[in-house]
């Protein structure tokens, strides 16, 4: 059996969807409100912030995967991601599952964001990030001691047909598709390099099915060409055959309006990601696995071709 904890959100799904291709196990499904994304899934409600409940979910797993997205909120991040990922943890070792947890880059702050590795030093420069640190040091602690199998797989900002989450979807297609223009964060002219989802889900899935990827980070697979704000904006004008341009929201603006509108408030801290060079490299991965990730401009072609039904 491989279980997905969180499998309702855009990556649980796109996971669901690729693992048949890579394993002969059965496949669980566990969120409040699960539903099968292929004919022959089991599916479990659970309440995950419930110790109980998540042992049960990962009783009889061979490998359990951690997509679970909670709402972009500091202080409920601060109450349920530790607690979460020591019961994940605690379950995994009682009932000997491997785990793969599907991470962002929050951990790493500051300017090594202008080049993401493996090897890029844990770092926080956000309260988000010190969160996402803690769990990941968890994790790997655990494995350090010879408790357990674990994968840290982490992506970047990430967008796809599923828009669950997508702060680029929501910056720019849902604007354009308005008639408005897009947005962007402080700089458009700076590379920010931003995954697809189904790419993500096919490389969560390979490492997860392949023994020896364990007990190590992982970089998802990303195109290596990153664009600027502007080019992002640009792709998708193209596409949806929409005006080309971007308004700029300064990261004081973001301080200022964040009074009034709560994600930006909560996107403040995050504005490193933003005013300067942002670059994901997956190099390792796409060398090991000999993956060569869908290019930025398909990306964008499959995403507002599967929106619009086509």
């Amino acid at each position: 059996m491989q279980t997905i904890l969180g499998a309702g959100g855009a990556i649980g799904v796109e996971l669901a969807k690729a693992l048949p291709h890579h394993t002969t196990d059965p496949i669980r499904l566990v969120s409040r409100n699960p539903k099968k994304v292929n004919q022959t899934d089991t599916i479990l409600s659970a309440d995950l912030n419930d110790p109980a409940q998540v042992d049960k979910a990962v009783a009889g797993s061979a490998i359990t995967y951690v997509t679970i997205g909670y709402d972009y909120n500091t202080k409920l991040w601060q109450e349920r991601w530790p607690v979460l990922i020591k019961n994940v943890v605690d379950a995994c070792m009682k009932h000997q599952s491997k785990l793969v947890f599907f991470d962002n880059v929050y951990a790493i702050g500051g300017d090594n964001v202008k080049h993401l590795t493996e090897a890029s030093p844990m770092n926080p420069s956000s309260k988000k990030g010190e969160v996402r640190a803690a769990v990941d040091r968890h994790i790997l602690e655990a494995v350090e001691a010879g408790k357990l199998d674990a994968i840290i797989a982490r992506a970047p900002d990430f967008f796809g047909p599923i828009k669950d989450k997508s702060v680029t979807m929501s910056l720019i297609y849902d604007n354009m598709v308005k008639g408005k223009k897009a947005q962007w964060f402080c700089d458009a002219d700076k590379i920010h390099s931003t995954g697809y989802t189904p790419d993500l889900g096919i490389g969560t899935a390979m490492l997860g099915n392949t023994p020896t990827a364990y007990n190590q980070i992982w970089n998802l697979p990303v195109d290596p060409h990153a664009p600027t704000g502007r080019e992002w904006a640009a792709l998708f004008a193209h596409e949806l055959q929409k005006p080309d341009g971007v308004q700029v929201l300064p990261g004081w603006g973001m301080r200022a309006l964040g009074l009034f509108v709560p994600i930006l408030k909560e996107m403040y801290e995050m504005r490193y990601q933003y005013d300067r060079d942002y670059f994901f490299d997956s190099a390792k991965f796409n060398k090991a696995f000999r993956y060569t990730p869908t290019t930025n401009v398909e990306a964008v072609t499959q995403t507002v071709a599967a929106l619009a039904g086509r």
